[in-house]
Parts: structure tokens; sequence; C-alpha cells
């Protein structure tokens, strides 16, 4: 598939797939949920062919990355998935090696906090769609306070309850689960009402694809959840917010301090989140990230941007990171 090499790394108890291509400078690609390396075919073959070595893992629970105790949520926390990056950066890079990060949706989550945590292992961060989250002693974690903000309908609330969400997915197949949720253009709060499955797509109402994403994208990503036996080890990432708010209290206050670039487009859904918009363009975001460069907001493009517009991320990426 496009000269892509892929590998086996054990890490911290794991054995990660990782997709691979190029040689230069290391650029790490971070997906979201409920999304695999997969995800950044584009960028890959893009940075390879422009003197990068482009390395993107299929997260903890994702994929053909093995090892992860799925039924076991508390083992998804921040703290876990900073390290499986530390353990892939220790195995794939030179001692004393900075790398270049780009993450989207979960990725970017991720991403903040291991820029936080080990801001010495990364030279400068593209992070598209999701903004950081300052650690907040009033909220709870972000579950709880997107809850109070949009009810007990709001997606990151339904994912709470094991066996809950997994058991409406099943009733659709995978293709079609990945087509609802990758064709998703409402940017209002994203809404699964018990029993009432994607409301922005009808139950027996067939998905028309985008542009930009084909049938094969769809199999990929249907098969991959399949072999893996489902999207639990995605959704354990949100079963384990609270957990991980609870454990990242020490850095309460802490600053991002890394150069950084973030893009989103303004159909996302999580830059309609209320007070996000307020975040990003009065000083909030700035204050937390101080080295952030600049902030892009895409014009009618929403929250699967570097599949919805790979060329445009290609060139975000590329120009940001050749300055470093």
């Amino acid at each position: 598939m496009d000269g892509i090499e892929h590998k086996i790394i054990h890490v911290n108890g794991l054995n990660m797939h990782v997709a691979e291509k190029g040689q230069g400078p290391t650029v790490l690609f971070l997906h979201g949920f409920p999304e695999l390396w997969y995800s950044w075919l584009h960028q890959i073959v893009y940075l390879a062919d422009h003197g990068y070595r482009a390395v993107a893992p299929d997260l903890r629970g994702y994929g053909q990355t093995t090892g992860a105790p799925i039924n076991d949520h508390t083992k998804f926390t921040v703290p876990h998935l900073v390290g499986d990056l530390i353990g892939l950066l220790d195995a794939i890079t030179n001692e004393g090696e900075k790398v270049f990060v780009v993450g989207h949706d979960w990725g970017a989550y991720i991403a903040w906090y291991l820029c936080m945590f080990r801001p010495h292992r990364v030279k400068a961060l593209v992070n598209l769609s999701v903004v950081f989250t300052p650690w907040n002693p009033n909220i709870g974690g972000l579950s709880e306070m997107l809850r109070q903000e949009y009810g007990d309908d709001y997606y990151m609330t339904r994912f709470q309850k094991i066996g809950n969400i997994e058991a409406e997915f099943a009733k659709m197949s995978y293709q079609t689960f990945m087509k609802k949720i990758l064709t998703l253009r409402d940017p209002g709060p994203f809404l699964l009402p018990k029993g009432k499955g994607f409301l922005h797509s009808p139950p027996g109402v067939p998905v028309t694809l985008p542009p930009w994403l084909f049938e094969e994208d769809i199999e990929y990503f249907a098969s991959e959840h399949e072999k893996a036996g489902g999207i639990t080890g995605g959704i354990n990432y949100y079963r384990a917010l609270h957990l991980s708010w609870e454990l990242t209290s020490a850095w309460r206050g802490a600053k991002v301090m890394v150069p950084t670039k973030f893009v989103i487009g303004d159909m996302d859904l999580a830059y309609n989140i209320r007070g996000i918009k307020d975040y990003i363009n009065n000083g909030g975001f700035k204050m937390d990230v101080p080295l952030l460069e600049e902030v892009v907001v895409m014009e009618g493009v929403a929250h699967y941007i570097n599949q919805e517009k790979p060329d445009e991320i290609n060139k975000h990426i590329i120009d940001f990171i050749k300055k470093f």
C-alpha cells in the first residue's frame, strides 16, 4: 500500500502495530476515534515524499495493536497512553532525538499531554480539532463537564455505561457504523438518544459517501475493527476520562511548552462546544500553550479534517515543521 512498511513493536506491554514510510526527521501521527493509522494515509505518503520519516501507530486498543486489557477501561488513562508513546519513541529513535508530533481528535488530546509531560521529546506539534483542556478542580473531568452541559444523551455520556453503547452499535454492521460516524457534519452537540442511533443518519437510509471517502476506506476500517473484536478499545478512552482527570491533578496550572500550530474546521463539533471559540479567540488557549504560533479555522470543514482536506492539512503540517 503506497510502499508503507508495517511493523510490530513491543512497547509498554503492548504489541504495537506501526505503519512507516520515508527517511529523515521523524513525524509521529496519532489518530482519533474510531480511526486507525490508516486515517493518516495521505499525510504519511506526502511527508515521506518530502524528506520525512512518517510513523503512524494503531493506538492502544485499536486495530492490529494487541495486549491491552480491553475489558478494563482503567488501563486506558492518559498516563497509560502517553507511556505507550514514550515506549514507542524509545524503540524507534536514537537517544535524545526529538520528533514532530501530529494529532487528531483523541490523538490530539494525547499529544497535548505528551508535550506537557515530556516536552524534551518533541520538536514541534501540529494538533487538529481538539484544543488543550487545562486541569480544572471544579468540573470533575471533561466527561462530567460535557454531561452537565449537554445531558445524558451526549455521546461521551452514553459511552460511559459498559456494554450499553456497544449493544446499540452492534445492531448495524461495522461498515454502516463507520459510514455514519465519518460522514457526521452536524456542528451541534453529538447526541445519541437511547435506541435511536445517529440522529443525522436514520436507520435503514443508505449513507452517501462524500467525495473524499471511498468504499475501500470504509472496508479497511470495518475489517480492522471486526478483527480486533469491536470498538470497545476506543470507547475505553472515554470511560477512563474521569480517572485520567484524577491522575493528572498534579499538572494543575501546567503549560504546554512546545511550538504549536492548531487547525480546526468551523463545522467541527469540537469547535462548536460552548466556550471553545472564546477560549481560542480571547487569550485562554495562548495562555495555556504559550508557544502557540498559529490557529487556523478552515471554513466549511467538519471533524475528520485530515481525511476531508488532505492537501490543505499536508501543507499546514509541512509549512510549520520545516521551520525547525
